[in-house]
């Protein structure tokens, strides 16, 4: 077995083959333990790491839960929390039983100068404990620096999110460096059954969030070499112009690349299509970086404005092409129908969107199912109705969409795991249609069966 060169990028990764084997051992273990499997059958994102011990060549494997399970946050088998709050006889439970105790005493008074009194009163207690809890969470990196979760929350000029510092990966990375083990690499996946908001699929792997895990796993893998971020890697520059006039240029744009400059320095189609003409090109609609296929860029602003218009108007008619991945039970959904499901931020977790039925921003789209293959897999052609950031994403993968992902799809568990390919988001903006801003006549455009 030879060692990885470079330690996981956490935030977008291929897990490797001996972190997808070792996590399969783990589900095997969980599915086959009638207790743990009561305990971990309702939803948890768990995490593998592979460890060296410092002065040998002997790999050991560690695991971890999010948060506790079952009100447990010690399991045997898995490495300990930073810090346990639930120890029954620490500060934590006690101040958080006076917290309580106020809850219940409220409701039975009358007196309004009372209760505001009380309600101050448990706001300054509970603001005192998560600062408190913060300061007991005290983590590493591979300098040998420590900090507690608020000093590095601090460094930043913000504040870390209620139950930073729970997650998985933190809890591996600080077990190992208080253990004399060098890690290697690493991987987050679920078991059970998947949230209500959230998409997640048993056994897939996931990206480390980026709220409460960014600045903390930022200090914590100082001293590692890690992989450089892949969304940030240039990749080849080579577009293929579908059409060009004097007022539009339509692209058939390649999975991984920016549609418009974003905040990395990677290169945008706009940038490279305004570098090939030797005028600027002016965007007129996006495709997010992973997904491929036509879009259409405007050589003037008067072109662009004409064709934001049509955009924000329905005018424009687009459909996509996607291979969705096989599960552990075939769809058994209808050939074609609609998927009606309101997508919010996880501001804690961005650009990762969820389902919200109360405060989410209603998405709509139509989907018929082209192709179904021997493996499982199955070919889907969308027509979105409204434009909401990841939506065919998340309608492909979510349990109440069709509960497939997207193959390559590493946001909402589409990778394979079963090989170290680097696989694309195989979806693709296959047909697109609109009204010329100069002629007046109607364009279609169609990469199918190109």
């Amino acid at each position: 077995m030879s060692k990885p060169l470079s330690f996981t990028y956490p935030f977008c990764y291929v897990p490797i083959p001996e972190i997808v084997d070792a996590a399969k051992v783990m589900i095997h273990r969980i599915s086959t333990d009638a207790v743990l499997d009561s305990a971990f059958k309702e939803g948890k994102m768990l995490g593998v790491l592979m460890a060296e011990e410092k002065g040998s060549d002997k790999i050991s494997y560690l695991f971890a839960f999010s948060g506790n399970v079952g009100g447990q946050s010690l399991i045997e088998g898995f490495v300990p929390p930073i810090f346990n709050l639930l120890d029954p006889d620490g500060w934590y439970r006690k101040r958080e039983a006076e917290i309580t105790e106020i809850n219940h005493l409220i409701p039975t008074i009358d007196d309004s100068s009372r209760i505001a009194e009380l309600k101050a009163k448990r706001k300054e207690m509970s603001v005192e404990l998560q600062e408190w809890i913060f300061d007991q969470y005290v983590v590493s990196n591979a300098l040998g620096e420590s900090k507690t979760i608020r000093q590095v929350f601090a460094d930043r000029g913000i504040v870390p999110p209620g139950g930073t510092g729970e997650c998985a990966a933190p809890k591996l990375l600080q077990y190992a460096y208080t253990h004399g083990l060098k890690p290697l690499a690493m991987g987050e996946f679920w078991y059970g059954a998947s949230p209500a908001r959230e998409v997640r699929h048993q056994g897939s792997f996931y990206p480390s969030c980026t709220g409460k895990c960014g600045p903390l796993l930022e200090f914590m893998l100082q001293g590692l070499d890690v992989e450089p971020n892949p969304l940030d890697m240039d990749g080849a520059e080579e577009v293929s112009i579908i059409y060009e006039d004097e007022a539009i240029i339509v692209a058939d744009k390649p999975s991984g690349m920016l549609s418009v400059p974003g905040r990395t320095a990677k290169t945008s189609l706009q940038e490279i299509l305004s570098r090939l003409r030797g005028i600027p090109v002016y965007s007129c609609h996006r495709l997010d970086m992973d997904t491929s296929g036509l879009i259409v860029f405007a050589k003037n602003t008067e072109a662009q404005a004409c064709l934001e218009q049509q955009f924000e108007t329905r005018r424009v008619e687009k459909s996509y092409i996607a291979q969705l991945k096989a599960g552990e039970t075939p769809f058994r959904g209808p050939e074609k129908g609609i998927i009606d499901l309101p997508l919010i931020t996880d501001w804690y977790d961005r650009p990762r969107q969820m389902v919200d039925f109360e405060h989410g921003r209603r998405a709509v789209t139509e989907y018929e199912i082209t192709r179904r293959n021997e493996d499982g897999s199955i070919e889907v052609r969308f027509i979105p109705r409204t434009g909401r950031t990841h939506q065919l994403r998340v309608h492909a993968a979510h349990p109440q969409g069709l509960g497939h992902p997207i193959i390559g799809d590493r946001l909402y568990g589409g990778l394979s795991n079963d090989t170290q390919v680097q696989e694309n988001l195989n979806l693709r903006a296959s047909t697109l249609s609109f009204d010329h801003p100069v002629t007046g006549k109607r364009m279609s455009f169609s990469l199918i069966d190109k």
